[in-house]
């Protein structure tokens, strides 16, 4: 009997890929019910896709190409911007309600970076809810898809060099066993590294696990240097921090600091709608500086209310008054534009095991993801993969669980645990929007000390995360997209190339940068 294809992960990509698969039958883990524990379910703004009046795709990957600051693959990007109009009608069919205009047509918004309104949205900024509240409900109703909610997937189990299953533990902490499940093949898609910092706007499962499992299991990875900072986080102390949507300022909000002035003018020619880098830059320099940073919406959103409703609830639950107030905004740790290395059909570098959304490096984001191109790559790989896979998979009912043996003394790594608050205490003082040599390495001593510390398979893989970030963020010697650092603030054209590497390549270089550094 042919096994199932195991999907992990109840997010957009791993539900996207489920729905595409069908009628093969498919298994998908995921540690919360799903949509729920999903970045894409809080998700503002929307999909970016070349179908309003003039744009084009040829603007849409340009407008890519020149965010991701010089490493973008402009073949993904190419392929993602092309088919992006038909992941769009794929969604209206599983009931995704995108706004209309008044004759009907797909109605597009503007955001920062994009030359053209292109972004497909709902009710102005609720397109992450909508899209998954419908794929949830498609799931729900189609008999080939096996969700297992409450399980959080620790290892990939391989033979001979190929992922062939793998093992989960119950999040619940009712029963310490492992579970094991084979798969024919599996697809990873467990979303991003967010909550590795201590100000996010990602969910708490988004700590990096997935892609720390890939690494020890032997996977390519790339890009891991690679953290997007989202500007304009609502500054209230919040954790995870509500999202005051990039649409905003495309609307015509603009910045402020506490004296009144508008900091990101002489900073960029697009000011407010410059790339998310150098706004979550220049907002981090007027927070740092003691004189606040604040988005002004009270004359360029007209019916706040209506045309922003979550942001608007966000504010008024924290006693602002978006319509008469400005609000404090902070940047915080939004995307990973790392993860592991996938080819254009999803594929990765281990036989049996391919992987999409937020999790993967596909090329398509290069050093700075441009805004809301983050929901459609997971749309146009998670189809990728499920086309490539039909032609290998047959239909076939899947099996069952059988259960493993207790491996670790501890298996449950909260959020509040010590050890996680003081990991995502020191990534985000050495690893988040401005980086340098000292601190960096000391981030590094730091996460290796919690590594060694660890005895919990499922921190291992988050704090393996981590290693590869810091890792990765000390080898490159320049400042490009996400990756700014203070000791080497110029791009360096030797280093306008993408960062592959293993785990054990990464391991590899570790004694040297921490001995460089001692010696300086």
């Amino acid at each position: 009997m042919t096994k199932p294809i195991v999907i992990i992960g109840g997010g957009l990509a791993g539900l996207f890929c489920a729905l595409k698969l069908a009628p093969r039958a498919v298994t998908v883990l995921a540690a919360a019910p799903i949509g729920v524990g999903a970045s894409s379910t809080w998700a503002q703004a929307g999909i970016a896709a070349a179908v309003g009046p003039g744009d084009t795709i040829d603007s849409h990957v340009n407008d890519t190409i020149i965010a991701g600051d010089g490493i973008v693959d402009e073949k993904i990007i190419r392929t993602m911007a092309t088919e992006a109009s038909d992941r769009i009608h794929d969604l209206l069919e599983y009931g995704v309600p995108f706004d209309r205009d008044l004759e009907g047509k797909l109605a597009v918004s503007r955001e920062a970076a994009h030359s053209e309104s292109r972004i497909v949205r709902v009710k102005g900024d609720m397109a992450g809810r909508a899209i998954m509240q419908a794929l949830v409900k498609t799931v729900e109703q189609t008999p080939s898809i096996r969700v297992l909610e409450g399980y959080v997937v620790e290892q990939l189990m391989l033979e001979d060099g190929r992922v062939v299953g793998v093992a989960a533990r119950s999040e619940a902490g009712a029963s310490e066993e492992l579970h094991y499940v084979e798969g024919s093949n599996v697809v990873m898609a467990t979303g991003g590294v967010g909550h590795l910092y201590e100000v996010t706007t990602n969910p708490t499962e988004a700590r990096g696990g997935g892609i720390g499992m890939a690494a020890r299991a032997g996977a390519r990875l790339a890009d891991m240097e690679f953290v997007q900072f989202h500007p304009t986080a609502i500054n209230v102390g919040k954790d995870p921090a509500p999202l005051a949507t990039e649409a905003l300022r495309g609307h015509g909000a603009t910045l402020h600091n506490s004296a009144g002035e508008r900091f990101m003018v002489p900073l960029h020619k697009d000011a407010e709608l410059a790339p998310r880098d150098v706004v979550a830059r220049g907002i981090f320099a007027e927070v740092k500086a003691g004189r606040g940073a604040f988005l002004d919406c009270r004359t360029a959103v007209h019916d706040f209310a209506a045309e922003f409703p979550t942001v608007y609830s966000y504010c008024k639950d924290y006693g602002i008054d978006p319509v008469t107030d400005m609000i404090p905004v902070i940047p915080a740790a939004h995307y990973f534009m790392g993860g592991i290395w996938t080819d254009i059909n999803g594929r990765s570098s281990i036989p049996g095991f391919w992987a999409c959304g937020e999790c993967t490096s596909t090329g398509a984001h290069g050093a700075n993801r441009l805004a809301s191109n983050s929901l459609l790559e997971a749309v146009v790989f998670s189809a990728r993969i499920a086309d490539a896979l039909k032609t290998e998979i047959s239909a076939e009912p899947s099996n069952g669980w059988s259960k493993g043996s207790i491996e670790t003394d501890e298996h449950t790594i909260n959020a509040d645990h010590p050890n996680m608050t003081r990991l995502r205490k020191v990534m985000s003082k050495h690893l988040g929007v401005l980086r340098d040599e000292a601190g960096m390495s000391e981030a590094l001593r730091t996460i290796l000390e919690l590594e060694e510390q660890s005895h919990s398979q499922r921190f291992t893989n988050v704090v393996t995360t981590a290693k590869l970030i810091a890792v990765s963020a000390l080898n490159r010697l320049e400042s490009r997209g996400g990756h700014a650092r203070t000791d080497y603030p110029d791009e360096d054209p030797a280093w306008k190339r993408r960062t592959l590497l293993t785990l054990a390549q990464a391991e590899a270089t570790i004694p040297d940068l921490i001995n460089e550094h001692a010696e300086n």
